[in-house]
C-alpha cells in the first residue's frame, strides 16, 4: 500500500521510515497478539499503517478518499470499523509495543548508571464540538481555570532523560454522574469495552496505580515514578512503593496532609517554617528526612526526604520535593525529578502535530480509545527517529558493523606511496632526471629513523 501524499520525495521517505519501523519491532504480530485480526474484509495491518501514516499526509481522510491517488482501498466504513473493533485491547498493545521498543532498541543505547523513570500525568482531551461523545464530562482544565467538556487523559510514561515513550493511557470521565454530559452505552461487564468504561469512571489514583501495574507484568522496569503535586498525597507514595518502586514527587501544601518528624506530626508549612534554611547560592533550601504513613490508619511508615527549593518563577516562593530513596542526594533528586518534564512536551506534541484533536470525530468511546492510541504509536515512531539522528552510538554501531569491509592499509605501504606520489611530482614540476630522483630518495630514506628504514626496506 502506498502512502497517499501531495510530494513524491515526502511519501518515499515517510513510507520507508513507517514500513522499517512496523518491520522492526513487528508490529504486525503485536496486533494479532491484543485480538486485532479480522477474519475477512480488508486486514487491520493494512488500516493500521494508514492510519499511523494520516498525521503526515495532506489533507483529511475525507479529502484523500476523494483523490485519485487513493485507489478505492476501502470505504468510509471499513476506516470507522477499525476504531470500533470491540476485541483490539488498544491499552495491552501500546504497553507491549513500548516493551519492545525499549528492550530491542534504546536499552543498547542506554547506560546502566542511568536513571530511568515512569512518569504519570494528565491532560485535557477537549471534546467540546461534538455533543453527544460517548462519557464526555465536564473536566475542569489547569490551564484556563475553567470547567470543560472532554476527558482528562491519564498517561503513564517511560523516559530516560533522552527519550520519552507512552506506555498507556485512560480517557477519564467525571466519577460523578451530574458532570457526566454523554451517554453510556450498555455492555457486558465481563467484555472488553465495559471494562474499559468502568476504568474511566474510578478516581484518577486508583487507575494510575492499575496502568503502574499492567506495566510491570508487562516487563517495563524503572528505578523511579514521577509525577506532580496532584496525585502526590502519602497512600499514593505508599501504593508505589508497595511496587518495589521509588517516588520523586513534588509536594502539595494541605494542612491536612501530616508526616513524621522527630517525633511530630507536622504539615508541610510547619516543617517548612521550623526548620533551619541554607544560605547563600545552595540550589535547595532545606532537607528534612521525614516519615511517611499514618499509624492511625495502620499504614506502614517508610523513610523519604522532603527537600524545599526555590521557586524560578517567584524567587520569594518556594516548592517542595518527596524522595523515598534516601541514598538519593538533593541535587539528584532535584535532576531527576526535572525529567518529568519529558511528558509535558509530549502532550504539546500529540495536540499540536500529531492530530490528536482533529482527526478523529466519532462518537464511540472506544473508537477514542484507538485513536488515541494511534497518536502514541506515532509519538513512538518519532521517537525511535530521533533517537537514531541524535545518539552517537547510533553511528559509531554502523561504523562496527562496516569496518570489516574496509581492508586497512598497512604502514609500509603507506609511507611507500607517499613516497613515490612526492618523487613523481618532483620530476613533473621541476624536471629532474631519473638519477637526481634517486638520489633525493636515498637522503629521504637517510633522514628516517632506523626503526622506520628497515620496516620501508622490508616491503
Amino acid at each position: 500500500m502506498s502512502i497517499v501524499s501531495l510530494n513524491p520525495s515526502d511519501e518515499k521517505s515517510v513510507s520507508y521510515a513507517i514500513t522499517r519501523f512496523l518491520s522492526d519491532f513487528a508490529v504486525a504480530q503485536l496486533i494479532r497478539k491484543c485480538g486485532g485480526a479480522k477474519l475477512k474484509g480488508v486486514p487491520s495491518f493494512v488500516l493500521f499503517s494508514y492510519v499511523l501514516t494520516n498525521a503526515f499526509r495532506m489533507g483529511s481522510f475525507y479529502m484523500q478518499s476523494r483523490m485519485a491517488s487513493f485507489g478505492r482501498l476501502f470505504s468510509k466504513n471499513t476506516y470507522y470499523r477499525f476504531f470500533m473493533n470491540p476485541h483490539m485491547n488498544w491499552l495491552r498493545f501500546t504497553t507491549l509495543l513500548a516493551e519492545r521498543i525499549i528492550r530491542q532498541h534504546l536499552r543498547p543505547l542506554t547506560s546502566d548508571a542511568r536513571d530511568n523513570c515512569f512518569v504519570i500525568d494528565d491532560t485535557l482531551y477537549e471534546r467540546a464540538g461534538f455533543k453527544r461523545t460517548e462519557l464526555a464530562s465536564r473536566v475542569f482544565d489547569h490551564v484556563s481555570k475553567r470547567f470543560k467538556k472532554g476527558f482528562r487523559l491519564l498517561t503513564l510514561g517511560w523516559t530516560d532523560g533522552c527519550t520519552f515513550l507512552p506506555i498507556n493511557f485512560s480517557m477519564l470521565a467525571s466519577s460523578k454522574e451530574r458532570n457526566v454530559l454523554g451517554p453510556c452505552n450498555s455492555f457486558d461487564r465481563r467484555s472488553l469495552c465495559a471494562k474499559r468504561r468502568i476504568m474511566a469512571r474510578r478516581k484518577g489514583t486508583s487507575v494510575m496505580m492499575e496502568l503502574l501495574r499492567e506495566a510491570l507484568e508487562a516487563g517495563h522496569r524503572a528505578k523511579y515514578v514521577l509525577f506532580d503535586s496532584w496525585f502526590s498525597n502519602p497512600k499514593q507514595i505508599l501504593d508505589v512503593h508497595a511496587l518495589q518502586l521509588d517516588v520523586i514527587a513534588m509536594v502539595k501544601r494541605s494542612p491536612t496532609i501530616l508526616y513524621h518528624v522527630q517525633g511530630k506530626r507536622l504539615s508541610l508549612k510547619d516543617i517548612f517554617a521550623h526548620s533551619k534554611k541554607r544560605r547563600g547560592r545552595s540550589r535547595y533550601l532545606l532537607s528534612v528526612p521525614v516519615k511517611v504513613g499514618s499509624e492511625r490508619k495502620g499504614e506502614h511508615l517508610i523513610d523519604a526526604r522532603i527537600v524545599c527549593v526555590r521557586n524560578r518563577n517567584n524567587r520569594k516562593n518556594w516548592i517542595a520535593l518527596i524522595c523515598t530513596d534516601m541514598a538519593l542526594r538533593e541535587e539528584d533528586i532535584i535532576r531527576i525529578y526535572g525529567k518529568r518534564w519529558d511528558i509535558e512536551v509530549f502532550f504539546k506534541t500529540c495536540k499540536s502535530n500529531l492530530l490528536l484533536r482533529k482527526e478523529y470525530h466519532g462518537l464511540s468511546y472506544d473508537g477514542l480509545t484507538a485513536h488515541v492510541s494511534m497518536v502514541f504509536v506515532r509519538y513512538m515512531l518519532l521517537a525511535v527517529l530521533k533517537r537514531d539522528e541524535e545518539d552517537a552510538r547510533t553511528i559509531g554501531e554502523l561504523f562496527y558493523l562496516m569496518v570489516s569491509e574496509v581492508a586497512d592499509v598497512t604502514y609500509q605501504e603507506a609511507m611507500l606511496i607517499l613516497a613515490t606520489a612526492t618523487l613523481i611530482t618532483l620530476e613533473d614540476v621541476f624536471r629532474i632526471s631519473e638519477e637526481q630522483a634517486a638520489a633525493l630518495y636515498m637522503r629521504f630514506m637517510q633522514k628516517l629513523p632506523n626503526a622506520m628504514q628497515h620496516l620501508l626496506q622490508m616491503s
